[in-house]
């Protein structure tokens, strides 16, 4: 998995309209980049609304927010919708983003091995290098967090 100091990866994933949302539009600015397994389910759902309820904070820092995961367009913005989230969400359905950012992992659950997304954050500073990491993210509290470090950014 990528981690401070990295570069962050480019690339092309789809919007919740389908369209093509190339990374590469956020150069030169910070942007924060998590990565969430599946739309709407609890914990996913609890992360969005909470990045949602701080957009305007990092509004007025200047820096976006991009939750991604595998999920269709579709369905991405069928949750955005449902929820009224004020954060971008991006599907990266062939999975080419997660595995550059190293998200796309072997998890296990009662003792069944499969591969999934990682819950990870990113806070990528303007000239595209990994600020800070928040690996193996614990929902709760955590967006405050984000936006604690991207204030120090």
């Amino acid at each position: 998995m990528l981690t401070a100091g990295d570069k962050a990866p480019d690339g092309t994933l789809k919007d919740m309209d389908a369209q093509d949302f190339a990374l590469a539009r956020y150069r030169g600015k910070p942007v924060i980049i998590y990565f969430y397994p599946k739309a709407d389910t609890p914990g996913c759902t609890s992360e969005a609304k909470d990045f949602t309820a701080l957009a305007p904070d990092f509004a007025a820092l200047d820096i976006p927010v991009v939750g991604i995961s595998k999920d269709k367009p579709a369905k991405l913005k069928k949750f955005a919708d449902k929820y009224g989230l004020a954060v971008t969400l991006a599907s990266d359905e062939p999975g080419t983003i997660c595995e550059a950012f190293g998200t796309w992992v072997e998890k296990s659950l009662y003792g069944r091995h499969y591969m999934g997304i990682a819950r990870a954050t990113f806070l990528i500073d303007a000239e595209g290098v990994i600020a800070r990491f928040w690996p193996k993210v614990k929902v709760k509290g955590h967006a405050a967090e984000v936006l604690e470090a991207a204030k120090a950014l």
